[in-house]
């Protein structure tokens, strides 16, 4: 997703709006093969940069974090302490700005995207108007396969609120509502948004599209994710959400020769807001496991924690006491060699 073939992803997000401050980030990741995710636990007051050489940005974390990191060189999901929550995804028509002359914006790794907002943002709205000052601008890299790197963000908090973020013909594009409760793929979101009203004058109790592209998936996820069940029972809710989000996931093992941008659901999230837990379930594993925010100390100056995944382990419950103390992994720096 980071810096992969564009054959590769696909993926969808969806906001559960419930009752009584009830709001559920619910994501999947779609992808071709295994991408080595983990679980880290970052606390407050990390020294950060952007990954981007001489001129990048940089600060220091004010917020702690879990998220889910891919090949050991980017996060692409999670929350912070704060309970906002980023969700990288797979855009196809993504095309990224070029640095002007005497550019006063900082280069920013594409690695580094999700974890920016993450360690500096406590609502949509903060992280939406400090956008506004177009602070950096982002850099893709090359995959492996030479191929470059498209994705767009969504951002949700604990009012419900969520952001959009889609770099269109080389412009930032900004969605900001909390209405826009539903992202996957392809189309740009302007034009996803125009198919789903289109379906929601049909009626999705008289019929829904049924593949897996992405618009379709975007059309189910909308009609479901307020369809289901609303309460303000936890179990219930986060029960309700994942049966959205296992709705519109793509099935191990399918191959679509013929719409290349789809992949098998390899792994879900369901972020807690309110409660600022971290659900996390892989379709190869018979267990749902969670991080509970509170359980984990993310006071600056505390070790960085990981909770391993890539070996066959096995996980129930709350798992915030076996993330073990490790070495933070390092974001994919921007090089000569490796910039779309």
């Amino acid at each position: 997703m980071i810096f992969w073939p564009k054959s590769a992803s696909a993926c969808t997000r969806a906001v559960y709006l419930g009752p009584k401050d009830t709001i559920i980030t619910v994501r999947s990741m779609d992808w071709l093969g295994d991408m080595q995710t983990n679980l880290w636990a970052f606390p407050r007051g990390m020294e950060r940069n952007s990954a981007a050489g001489a001129n990048s940005l940089e600060w220091t974390s004010k917020y702690g974090s879990v998220v889910a990191s891919v090949f050991e060189n980017g996060s692409v999901d999670g929350i912070n302490e704060k309970g906002l929550v980023v969700n990288m995804l797979y855009l196809t028509e993504s095309e990224y700005p070029q640095p002007l002359p005497n550019d006063p914006r900082k280069p920013m790794s594409l690695s580094v995207w999700v974890q920016y907002f993450l360690d500096n943002f406590a609502t949509v709205a903060e992280a939406i108007e400090e956008l506004k000052t177009e602070p950096f601008y982002v850099i893709p890299t090359m995959s492996p396969e030479g191929k470059p790197g498209t994705v767009h963000l969504s951002l949700s908090d604990a009012t419900g609120d969520s952001g959009i973020l889609e770099y269109i013909k080389g412009k930032l594009v900004i969605h900001h509502n909390r209405e826009y409760q539903v992202m996957t793929n392809s189309p740009i979101y302007e034009q996803q948004i125009a198919l789903n009203a289109y379906w929601q004058g049909i009626g999705g109790t008289n019929m829904l599209p049924g593949t897996n592209r992405a618009a379709d998936r975007f059309v189910r996820a909308s009609f479901y994710i307020n369809a289901v069940t609303q309460t303000s029972d936890q179990r219930e809710a986060i029960a309700a959400a994942f049966s959205v989000i296992r709705d519109v996931s793509v099935p191990l093992g399918i191959s679509t020769p013929e719409q290349p941008h789809i992949s098998s659901t390899i792994w879900r999230t369901a972020t807690d807001h309110k409660n600022r837990c971290y659900y996390f379930e892989s379709t190869r594993s018979t267990n749902l496991f969670w991080v509970n925010l509170d359980d984990l100390d993310l006071t600056a100056g505390n070790p960085v924690k990981k909770l391993t995944l890539t070996n066959g382990e096995l996980y129930a419950g709350n798992t915030a006491e076996k993330f073990e103390i490790a070495e933070p992994f390092q974001f994919l720096a921007v090089t000569p060699e490796n910039i779309y």
